[in-house]
């Protein structure tokens, strides 16, 4: 799970990368200035790093779903410990992120997706612009 303090150093980082990228912006009376945060939002729409992290845990969901049973992969994603947590709130799996954000797209049958590769990759694309933060 993303928290919050990553998220945030994730959006900084972004807006500093655009920032880069797009350049300064030439004003009527010849000087320049840095673009403002509402700018980059507005070139960029919908797609942040966030959603594109979320969406490439998507992707590798289904790749690892896809794999045969007796890859070292899936095996160590299937474990499960004999041990019993600690006290407390239990910490968030990684397969539990990647389900819920399964549940926000309102994927219904995503084991029938999975299998299905194209069907499951406009998933990921739609991913990366309709994941809400």
């Amino acid at each position: 799970m993303l928290k919050e303090n990553i998220k945030s150093k994730l959006r900084v980082f972004e807006r500093k990368v655009l920032r880069r990228i797009y350049g300064p912006t030439k004003e009527s009376d010849d000087t320049w200035r840095i673009k403002s945060n509402d700018e980059l939002s507005r070139l960029i729409g919908n797609k942040n790093i966030i959603n594109y992290i979320k969406a490439q845990r998507l992707a590798w969901f289904g790749q690892v779903h896809r794999m045969p049973d007796n890859s070292m992969v899936k095996k160590v994603y299937e474990w499960a410990p004999a041990l019993t947590r600690s006290l407390g709130r239990p910490k968030n799996r990684w397969g539990d992120d990647v389900k819920s954000d399964i549940i926000k797209m309102k994927i219904t049958n995503w084991k029938d997706c999975i299998r299905n590769r194209p069907k499951w990759k406009e998933f990921v694309e739609k991913a990366v612009t309709s994941l809400k933060l």
